[in-house]
């Protein structure tokens, strides 16, 4: 019998009741053909590698990380809960130490799903990596964490969650956002004004393939790891950057998910997308778990894989290379935050973090204004406050102390939730205390 070197756990959960509609790429039989390709290799038959079934999140759970309006259940459906609960319990099997990696192959995704949610951006409902990361920290205590996402489409969403996180690092290598939705994803997108280099984009250019994602792997996102020298590391792994996905523009194989994953060493892999249904994804699965796993994937191959068609672009190779040798520099030296009333990333304002950000959620058609504001604390990150309208609802409220805040942000959190109640004018208030795992809705 074969023996994984490295023990995998992997969880299913195809959503069978969930779809934006019966013809979309984002659909059950994204999962269907890899369980069945998985099965027919025999994969767990090899010692060390086993199936598991996902948890089911709780509103808690969500509301650790986002602010839902009017409230968890109006954005989110029993779908999204299992989806995130099967990240969860993926955490769960690496965290206690029954396996040493585990891959959730789980619908539907989460990376375009922001802080605050009033509907569906990319397929995205809730943010599920970041759902199973505050799961993580709320159960096992504080981490640094690298979030590596590998979909083709920039994670904007996980962005927008721990854009003011210095224990997080986040890294979206994708498809250029001046070609792709959601439009972002830029190299000078770095982090707020406390957690400066800690987000970091990649942008590729259309036509990118293996040799291209495999050498900004190694010359740029590896070392910057080595630096972090995170406790965990997490790949969002879309798969949609294969040269046969219907919606997007690049040349990966599956050969070259397989080799990216081999060098990345996630200790845990989400799905993100991937659309390819029948000729990608059974495949590019197959051969992530086999590296997670620590076995020969060289005989992977996908139909219709020809090296000819797929090769780079001179112009590509000699773009990917200049890029690789001056990205690291935003990280090992970020320009500062530029605070002034001109700054596009927002400005200092009377001790607070202030920005504006006009929203559309494109898979429903909401749009949102919002502003979001931090508190510029010396002995935490920052208490978080967000008012924000959209034209399904009207001006809410969102209050978030964050784990481990300091005093005085505690009790200016609840100064604002007292007065927010006093005062009114919000028809919705979601206040969350990570510091001591307290929740507050209202609804007036």
């Amino acid at each position: 019998m074969l023996k994984a070197d490295n023990s995998l756990g992997i969880i299913f959960f195809p959503a069978f009741d969930w779809a934006i509609s019966p013809t979309h790429p984002e659909r059950e039989e994204r999962l269907l053909y890899t369980q069945d390709q998985l099965r027919e290799e025999g994969l767990f038959d090899v010692e060390g590698i086993d199936e598991y079934k996902p948890l089911v999140a709780g509103v808690d759970d969500v509301e650790r990380v986002h602010f839902c309006f009017p409230e968890v259940s109006s954005v989110a459906t029993r779908s999204h809960m299992v989806s995130a609960g099967g990240a969860m319990r993926a955490a769960d099997l690496v965290l206690s130490g029954e396996k040493e990696r585990a891959f959730a192959m789980v619908r539907p995704p989460g990376h375009h799903a922001m802080k605050v949610v009033h509907g569906s951006r990319g397929f995205c409902n809730i943010n599920i990596e970041a759902v199973m990361l505050e799961y993580i920290r709320e159960k096992y205590g504080p981490k640094r964490v690298a979030i590596v996402d590998t979909d083709c489409h920039h994670g904007d969403g996980t962005q927008d969650v721990y854009w003011h996180d210095p224990d997080t690092l986040f890294i979206s290598v994708h498809q250029d956002g001046r070609t792709l939705y959601p439009g972002t994803g830029f190299p000078n997108e770095l982090g707020g004004p406390q957690a400066r280099g800690r987000n970091l984009n990649i942008p590729l250019p259309p036509g990118t393939s293996d040799d291209g994602f495999l050498e900004v792997m190694e010359q740029v996102v590896m070392p910057i790891l080595d630096d972090f020298n995170p406790d965990l590391i997490i790949n969002s792994a879309g798969q949609d950057n294969h040269f046969t996905d219907p919606i997007t523009n690049m040349n990966l194989s599956a050969q070259g998910y397989a080799r990216m994953n081999a060098m990345l060493k996630p200790d845990i892999a989400v799905l993100e997308g991937g659309y390819a249904i029948q000729g990608a994804l059974p495949y590019v699965n197959l051969g992530i778990c086999m590296a997670m796993a620590g076995m020969d994937f060289s005989g992977i191959r996908e139909p219709d894989f020809t090296p000819d068609a797929v090769r780079q672009d001179p112009r590509i190779v000699k773009y990917i290379s200049e890029m690789c040798a001056s990205f690291p520099e935003l990280y090992f030296n970020p320009p500062p935050f530029d605070g002034s009333e001109k700054s596009r990333d927002g400005v200092i304002s009377g001790g607070w973090f202030v920005r504006h950000k006009d929203i559309y959620y494109d898979v429903d058609g909401i749009t949102e204004a919002q502003t979001e504001m931090v508190r510029q604390c010396n002995d935490c990150r920052g208490l978080l406050k967000i008012e924000t309208r959209s034209t399904n609802n009207p001006l809410c409220l969102g209050v978030e102390i964050p784990q481990g805040a300091c005093d005085t942000c505690r009790d200016e959190g609840y100064r604002l939730l007292e007065e927010s109640q006093l005062k009114g004018g919000y028809r919705y208030i979601q206040f969350v205390n990570r510091r001591d795992n307290e929740h507050v809705r209202h609804g007036f």
